[in-house]
């Protein structure tokens, strides 16, 4: 009923009283059903488009880790460093590398650089995955020499991106190994995890890890 129909009623107070008031009746009705109709299906239209466009945004959990530098891979058991072999700090891969630039294995987050040797970075997948790329055997020793970091702590980065260069000759000049290892620190997490060595691997393409 519009604003003037309840005052309108009062020029109808005759025979055309009923004819007047269904008429009203019926613009009410008509007008009530047209605005659920359309507003609200309108409304769930945008909620539902919403949902959908956020869906799409959201990340598959990581499922796989590629070679983060190219090079022989070989079981974390067989790298020179009983801290490693040893599995003290989690299972993981090695590679001895015939590149010198590390990349990202998958997407992730920065978790931590070495400060000041730069010798080592951390990352946390979107799967709950802890990872620590550490960069030579005793390369602590040269206080971030021979090292360049490129990512930043809580930095968001994507797979095959570039996160560290290292010079090989300069490393073996000092009489240390320039073996990189993968460390998954969480592994007990991860006990299906399949570790895959023995291979020459292709930096950013070789698969190493598969969860």
């Amino acid at each position: 009923m519009s604003i003037t129909g309840i005052p309108g009623t009062l020029l109808y107070l005759n025979e055309q009283l009923p004819l007047y008031l269904m008429v009203n009746a019926v613009s009410f009705a008509v007008a009530f059903a047209m605005t659920w109709f359309f507003g609200f299906r309108e409304e769930n239209k945008n909620t539902d488009g919403a949902v959908s466009q956020k869906t799409e945004t959201k990340q598959e959990p990581v499922k796989v880790l590629k070679a983060f530098v190219s090079g022989k891979v070989i079981p974390i058991t067989e790298v020179a460093d009983s801290v490693f072999s040893s599995k003290a700090l989690g299972d993981g891969v090695a590679i001895e590398p015939s590149g010198q630039t590390i990349t990202a294995p998958c997407d992730g987050t920065i978790s931590m650089i070495a400060e000041g040797s730069n010798h080592a970075i951390g990352m946390t997948l979107n799967n709950g995955a802890e990872l620590l790329l550490h960069i030579g055997l005793d390369t602590v020793s040269l206080n971030g020499e021979g090292f360049e970091v490129l990512v930043q702590a809580d930095e968001e980065v994507k797979e095959g991106q570039e996160l560290m260069r290292f010079d090989k000759k300069f490393i073996e000049s000092r009489g240390l190994a320039t073996t990189c290892i993968l460390v998954l620190t969480n592994s007990d997490d991860y006990p299906d995890a399949r570790l895959l060595s023995g291979m020459d691997a292709a930096g950013k393409e070789t698969e190493i890890i598969r969860f």
